[in-house]
């Protein structure tokens, strides 16, 4: 088995949104505010109002460059703020994604969209193959600390991948981290 440190990336609540959605909130083009570590990826000026029936959740972030689909990912704690019961997903994969309104004060629109993103680590094709690592594979994540433990973790292997794990918010309030720690991959 081989151990690899790896630093830990917490993903608070933030969306993805298409440019024919983007439009129907926005009247300029998104703009950065600052560079994530994912390669070209990048936390926008943009924030946005999620709301259902029973809770809403202001200033949720736009996460740019705009994709070809529509995403809105929360940890368990905000969809009980929402009264929805959010899968998790992999990125990208939005089968019974939950329906959630989203708020700017140009317009609001309801989309099947809401997801807990499922715990994963960046892989970049060249770290990737120096590991051993296909994309998709269930790796464990040992992490360390007063609340120490292990976790499954699934590969997300892509050419601008940066090799980080990232966990959402709930996940790092369970072991007390903070953005930045670091933790054990174990690759079998």
């Amino acid at each position: 088995m081989m151990e690899v440190k790896v630093n830990i990336g917490i993903s608070a609540r933030h969306l993805h949104l298409n440019q024919e959605t983007y439009d129907l909130l926005f009247d300029h083009p998104l703009t950065v505010k600052k560079a994530l570590n994912q390669i070209g990826q990048f936390a926008s000026n943009e924030t946005v109002t999620l709301k259902t029936s029973q809770g809403e959740i202001s200033n949720v972030r736009i996460v740019g460059p705009l994709r070809s689909y529509n995403q809105v990912e929360i940890a368990q704690s905000e969809a009980r703020i929402l009264g929805i019961e959010a899968p998790v997903r992999r990125s990208g994969v939005l089968d019974g994604a939950s329906l959630i309104k989203v708020i700017t004060p140009k317009n609001e629109i309801e989309i099947p969209a809401a997801i807990i993103a499922n715990r994963h680590v960046h892989f970049s094709l060249d770290d990737a193959k120096k590991m051993g690592v296909v994309d998709k594979q269930k790796l464990k994540l040992e992490i360390p600390g007063v609340k120490r433990g292990v976790v499954d973790v699934e590969a997300k292997v892509s050419e601008d991948g940066f090799f980080e794990v990232h966990l959402d918010t709930d996940d790092a309030n369970a072991f007390l981290l903070k953005n930045g720690d670091v933790g054990t991959l174990l690759i079998e």
